[in-house]
């Protein structure tokens, strides 16, 4: 609902008071990671559920409290501002009725032993699953380590650890007897839900074995695939909802038109009717996955590094270089070639991703793009460049995003920020082919042995300046 504010200029603070037509629906949803894309996506597709009202989500920040510190004055409502070039929307989503920082565990443990709860959703990115090179849960890490001893002497421990928490919430609903649930991560991860399922039942494995059968009997895993282009929220924003609706709303969430939300799962305890809102909910979530992945978040990932070295700041910015959209086509015509889809289906992605990229209402900071590199290169790059070496090709557009992911550890373009900050900042030093045979080391061993392959990417990272 677009809103209209009954005090334009008295900035009053958004709470339900002031918007008495969004009440709190009973919390039966709980998710992980309150950030600017789970308020534009899944929040948002449950607001517009017809059956929202019996749907209410209890939501926990993931690494910063800061989103809970805005949003608990505001019970939970926030604005949601839909950018498109013809100007904005405004409106007030209701469906977050509870807000916990991440360390109210007694709280996470309440809900998860409660019966009406019956879902749980995350967004706490690629990093969040703390997967090894295997795919399986990296035991070796401290934090993981810590949760394993804090879990297996006190199953009402605090943890430290998205896993961790996880199944602290599985060991309380096992004592309750609180039943069924679903688990829906929706990061841009290929087969989110197994990646999942595989980390939680390492997890189990490590702290209790006996949880394993119930895991197997009461819970599924749910894989999706999520699309949204949604930025980092400025006092720009703040500014512009006060202006047009009165109301003074610390947390507002910018976002662009388009949404997709695709769902592969069994719902046993029931879910919102999230597909007449929009959603689809398929047999098969893979081919769309692989077109969002390989299309939206490669070119998105070439863009965080090769935009910034070449100087621009935002997504809209960087595609309006001639140079980096002929790079962003060029990688799309080779991950296009492995995509499933129907090609009139991706070439329509395609037209409609450079409209969205173009959007000058959203600015969406390449840096923040640019985080986690290290998460991100190996499901959005890796496959396709797999694949033409299969081919018998050194394709340009990989190995380019290779080549500008070296010069960015290098000091050129965006700040380096990672979740494996350490070990990344290591593969920079010495010369410029020295770095590049020691990054592709660190993503996949087995390609440093191609030579033709350490030559293109050396000659892409030289052609960005590296």
């Amino acid at each position: 609902m677009t809103t209209t504010s009954p005090t334009p200029a008295t900035g009053t603070r958004l709470s339900r008071a002031v918007v008495p037509d969004r009440p709190a629906a009973p919390v039966r949803i709980v998710h992980v990671g309150v950030g600017n894309f789970f308020r534009a996506h899944q929040a948002w597709y449950t607001d517009r559920a017809p059956d929202a009202s019996a749907w209410g989500i209890a939501a926990f920040t993931g690494r910063s409290p800061a989103v809970a510190d805005a949003l608990e004055p505001q019970d939970g409502l926030y604005t949601l501002v839909t950018r498109a070039a013809d100007g904005d929307t405004f409106d007030v989503i209701g469906s977050v009725s509870a807000v916990h920082r991440s360390d109210d565990h007694a709280a996470w443990l309440g809900y998860w032993s409660s019966p009406d709860v019956v879902i749980v959703t995350l967004t706490v990115t690629e990093a969040g699953y703390l997967r090894g090179p295997d795919g399986h849960l990296d035991t070796g890490r401290d934090d993981v380590r810590a949760d394993i001893a804090a879990l297996g002497a006190d199953p009402s421990a605090p943890v430290r650890t998205t896993p961790g928490r996880l199944v602290a919430g599985l060991l309380a609903r096992r004592s309750a007897g609180a039943g069924a649930l679903t688990i829906v991560p929706c990061d841009n991860l290929p087969e989110n839900g197994p990646a999942l399922a595989t980390v939680v039942a390492d997890l189990v494995s490590a702290v209790d074995p006996s949880l394993a059968a119930w895991v197997a009997e009461h819970v599924e895993f749910a894989t999706t695939m999520v699309d949204r282009i949604t930025p980092a929220t400025t006092d720009e924003h703040r500014a512009v909802v006060l202006e047009a609706t009165g109301l003074a709303d610390a947390a507002p969430v910018p976002t662009e038109p388009f949404s997709e939300w695709v769902i592969q799962g069994t719902f046993a305890a029931g879910r919102p009717a999230w597909d007449a809102a929009g959603a689809h909910v398929v047999d098969d979530v893979e081919p769309f996955e692989q077109r969002k992945l390989r299309l939206l978040n490669g070119a998105h990932t070439l863009l965080a590094y090769a935009g910034t070295i070449r100087g621009h700041e935002t997504v809209a910015e960087a595609i309006g270089d001639d140079v980096l959209r002929g790079w962003v086509e060029e990688w799309w015509s080779e991950a296009s070639t492995y995509l499933t889809l129907p090609d009139d289906d991706v070439a329509a992605y395609r037209a409609a991703l450079l409209d969205r990229f173009g959007n000058p209402a959203i600015r969406h900071a390449l840096a923040q793009i640019a985080a986690d590199g290290s998460q991100k290169l190996p499901v959005r790059i890796l496959p396709t460049l797999r694949a033409e070496l299969a081919a018998g090709r050194v394709p340009p557009g990989a190995t380019r995003a290779l080549g500008a992911w070296v010069v960015h550890l290098r000091g050129t373009g965006a700040p380096v920020k990672d979740a494996r900050a350490e070990d990344v900042h290591a593969l920079a030093g010495g010369s410029l082919a020295e770095s590049v045979e020691r990054v592709l080391g660190f993503l996949a061993p087995d390609l440093v042995a191609n030579q033709a392959l350490r030559e293109a990417v050396l000659a892409r990272a030289e052609e960005l300046g590296g």
